[in-house]
């Protein structure tokens, strides 16, 4: 584990806000170059190419995959080594990949350059180590605290996907990737070093708490703010909640990592130019950021799994919305609901945080991946093939529907699961089910 004697600032600030400040900052500009930039970049790299939906959404789907597999890999490097350390070398390496893509004149060494330097350095260290260290500063504001630091995914996607968009029409893509990639090194590098792995490194303790009042508030903390043990990873590949987690997550992953890869063709698709669908996908993810404040807010005082079950329904509703619109004003109605279902990521990580503890967040949370990412490896493909043969997406809105009813039972069903008893732990009795 990375370790830092540094003496904790001084001033009445938890040194942790500073924290959640600096991993918004890497998930603004890290989320939306990446992960809303795709959807800018889609129709230009699609036309550049002379390659199709389909190919174009293999791309993502196989670095959905590459995350899959390198997710416990990377988790275990986070836990082993610090947040910092992987985060600064996946940054740099990132940068360099994007400097790359600009290059790229084939779909091979697209997917070369994409899969093989940009995706694996990403998917390595960029969520997996803003999460991790977050989990580890707070235990009651956690949701919260992830929920500032998850927004801002929505907030880099609501500034930075226009303004690609606009170096896009104004320099085209080639000198707007490799402008991104020195962007990303810039703006990210800086904002790692504060990057500490845990308030203990420091002197601290979690959520600013002194000491000799840890026990006495753990029990009067509610349901979603209680960490009563840290789960091994064998103990927490054991319960049934871990496996529904997987599950919903992947619908829930699944369903929004398409529409958002899909949503400037998406939009294109009714009637909507790429440079105002460009904006209406920045202004979903403004509207997302409020959303996702609130809802971590609510979700340190009522049950994160029956938001997220809340939250789900919602997203079904949002599409069937979208697929009868057939004016502007029913897409920005769609845009506005859907931005709710956006803001549900923070329960969803700080869920797991609740069940299983700080120890081996980032570990478990890799694991995960090796279910949840097959919603995002499989679904932009048949988005893309569906949409390649009938030239509309409205059998993909359906079949998202469907997706967003199996996650709602899911999410509604999970419970807590059982602190496991061994020397030393809370008793079971302090775990308190949600």
């Amino acid at each position: 584990m990375e370790s830092d004697t540094a003496q904790p600032p001084r001033g009445k600030i938890f040194y942790g806000w500073w924290v959640v400040a600096a991993s918004a900052v890497v998930n603004a500009c890290g989320g939306g170059v990446y992960f809303y930039g795709f959807s800018v970049f889609f129709l230009p790299i699609k036309a550049a190419l002379d390659i199709s939906s389909a190919a174009t959404s293999l791309v993502f789907s196989l670095s959905r995959a590459e995350g899959a597999v390198e997710g416990p890999i990377a988790g275990y490097l986070i836990d082993r080594y610090g947040p910092r350390r992987i985060l600064s070398i996946g940054v740099v390496v990132v940068a360099i990949g994007y400097v790359m893509l600009s290059q790229v004149t084939t779909f091979w060494w697209f997917m070369i350059v994409y899969l093989g330097v940009i995706s694996i350095a990403f998917n390595g260290s960029f969520a997996g180590s803003t999460m991790a260290v977050v989990n580890n500063w707070f235990i009651r504001r956690k949701g919260l605290a992830m929920a500032i630091s998850i927004a801002a995914f929505s907030l880099g996607g609501a500034v930075i996907a226009p303004i690609l968009s606009l170096g896009i029409q104004h320099f085209g893509w080639r000198p707007t990737a490799a402008a991104a990639g020195i962007f990303i090194a810039v703006a990210i590098l800086p904002a790692a070093r504060y990057l500490h792995p845990n308030p203990e490194s420091m002197g601290l303790t979690p959520d600013g708490d002194q000491p000799e009042s840890l026990t006495d508030q753990a029990t009067r903390r509610t349901p979603s703010q209680v960490a009563s043990v840290d789960f091994t990873v064998r103990e927490a590949l054991r319960t049934k909640s871990y496996w529904m987690l997987a599950v919903g997550t992947m619908v829930r992953t699944g369903t929004l990592g398409t529409i958002i890869v899909h949503f400037v063709p998406m939009m294109v698709w009714k009637g909507i130019s790429e440079q105002n669908a460009a904006l209406m996908l920045g202004a979903m993810a403004f509207l997302s950021v409020p959303m996702r404040i609130g809802l971590g807010w609510l979700g340190d005082r009522w049950s994160r799994s029956k938001m997220l079950a809340g939250g789900m329904a919602l997203g079904g509703v949002s599409l069937f919305m979208f697929q009868s619109a057939n004016g502007l004003w029913q897409l920005w109605a769609f845009l506005c609901v859907f931005s709710v279902v956006e803001g549900l990521s923070a329960l969803n990580w700080a869920l797991v945080g609740d069940y299983f503890g700080r120890g081996r967040f980032a570990t478990l949370r890799g694991i995960l991946s090796l279910v949840y990412s097959w919603g995002m490896i499989v679904m932009p493909v048949v988005a893309g093939t569906l949409f390649d043969r009938t030239e509309s997406y409205r059998d993909v809105i359906w079949i998202f529907i469907g997706m967003y009813v199996v996650g709602t039972v899911v999410f509604t069903l999970i419970k807590r699961p059982r602190v496991p008893v061994r020397a030393g732990t809370v008793n079971q009795e302090a775990a308190i089910r949600t």
